[in-house]
């Protein structure tokens, strides 16, 4: 294998923050967000939800940016930089196979909002609660047209990550982001219009200050908080490593972080006003039900509501879009530089690896069949590797990164990177005194309630 310069670097300021918010911003933004905030109670979840991006997912997310910018390499490479001759280059590694991973389910997921832009813009999705229900169980339940949804989102997002860092990436987030931000607003405007919408925002507004102190609502927000920034696998590793010195790396995480935090908020006033409009209006519904159903039977009812919906599921492609363009570009930064192969290779190879690991979740409930009972009884196999990667691969990765920067190359060999060229951090003893203690105990207990949660 020859030497290649495939590596790349951000063209600009902007155009790290843009892509590093696209890649945080995605369908956990929303549907995840207004999801864990109905089942939590409305507002006082959003209070928790803040204080936990503010005090966890803020300074891991600086940590990881300062591990990529150091190394100038994949993650598991950075690791191996800044700690050569130990087995920390693991923790990369299970990053890399946590992008392939979570990859291979979410390609799936956005293909199904490719087809309801079709379905909610020509009217196809209506009746009653119970019929745009299952024509959204018939649809997924389609394995050919699943397939080949799949297939067309990771060919989109291969295509965007091909040219490169800038020409490809960086150039596809700075048109992606505004439009998505436009679309977001211009939603919100609309829900919070219509009837019943009142009623919506004061759930969502009002916080109920007698569920502040439930764990269950102070666990769920600090996991969504966790995964809405997709930290933990390696994403910001390797856009921090095409960062240069000039920047400075916390004022840029903190605008990254501001990004995608307004994004989700965003997203509930779009859910909650639209939600409360529609009788019998359950809050706390389910992810794919509140998309895939609740929301299409109000688009079908509204005066001009076929062009709300294909509006509404056109951004949540461009989020899943932006954020795919992240998972795939793990992988293929760790075959570039640890491995040496140029970038239309790895993209190519990747791209049709995990296309073959995600027929398994395209194929829906007909997996089973095909593969045999898998190992979480009731679980389809999307719902699996959501378990696998989402819910334990990434925290577990935080939390490595978290003790690595902390103990292992210590605040002040962080530091010297993070004030590099007499770079703005305020605070930074205190983001010192979070990543050593704080973090690690924060994210140790996800990991324990979440498997509280299976039992």
């Amino acid at each position: 294998m020859t030497a290649t310069t495939d590596r790349g670097a951000w063209g600009s300021r902007l155009g790290f923050i843009l892509a590093a918010a696209g890649s945080a911003v995605g369908l956990g933004n929303i549907w995840g967000f207004p999801t864990q905030v109905g089942r939590g109670g409305g507002a006082v979840f959003v209070l928790v939800y803040l204080v936990c991006v503010a005090l966890i997912c803020l300074p891991i997310m600086i940590a990881e940016i300062a591990i990529g910018r150091r190394a100038q390499k994949d993650p598991v490479s950075a690791f191996a930089v800044i700690k050569p001759g130990s087995p920390w280059w693991a923790v990369g590694a299970l990053g890399v196979m946590a992008g392939v991973g979570i990859l291979s389910f979410y390609a799936v997921i956005a293909g199904w909002t490719i087809a309801y832009i079709w379905f909610t813009g020509s009217g196809v999705v209506h009746g009653s609660q119970e019929a745009i229900g299952a024509f959204f169980t018939d649809f997924t339940a389609n394995g050919p047209a699943t397939v080949l949804l799949t297939l067309l989102v990771l060919a989109m997002t291969a295509a965007a990550i091909i040219g490169g860092v800038r020409d490809g990436i960086e150039r596809v987030t700075k048109a992606l982001m505004p439009m998505l931000i436009l679309l977001l607003i211009v939603l919100a405007l609309r829900a919070v219009t219509l009837p019943g919408a009142a009623a919506g925002l004061d759930y969502y507004l009002r916080p109920d200050f007698s569920r502040l102190f439930d764990v269950s609502v102070l666990n769920a927000a600090l996991g969504q908080a966790f995964f809405s920034l997709s930290l933990g696998m390696g994403a910001m590793i390797t856009y921090g490593s095409y960062l240069p010195k000039r920047v400075g790396i916390a004022a840029a995480a903190m605008w990254v972080v501001f990004l995608d935090t307004s994004i989700a908020l965003l997203a509930g006033f779009i859910i909650f006003p639209s939600g409360f409009s529609i009788e019998g209006f359950d809050p706390g519904a389910s992810g794919p039900g509140l998309i895939f159903a609740v929301l299409p039977r109000l688009f079908a009812t509204l005066p001009g509501g076929h062009l709300f919906g294909a509006a509404f599921f056109i951004m949540l492609f461009m989020a899943a879009l932006t954020s795919t363009v992240s998972l795939l570009e793990v992988p293929v930064a760790y075959l570039i530089d640890s491995h040496r192969w140029t970038r239309r290779r790895a993209v190519i190879t990747v791209a049709a690896v995990t296309f073959v690991l995600s027929i398994p979740s395209a194929l829906g409930n007909g997996a089973i069949a095909f593969f045999g009972q898998l190992p979480v009884v009731g679980m389809d196999f999307l719902s699996l590797m959501a378990t696998v990667w989402n819910n334990f691969a990434l925290p577990v990765g935080g939390l490595f990164i978290a003790l690595f920067v902390g103990w292992v190359w210590r605040i002040d060999g962080a530091l010297a990177e993070l004030l590099a060229e007499q770079a703005w951090f305020p605070g930074a003893r205190v983001w010192g005194f979070l990543i050593r203690y704080v973090c690690p105990v924060a994210i140790f207990l996800i990991i324990v309630f979440t498997i509280q949660g299976l039992f």
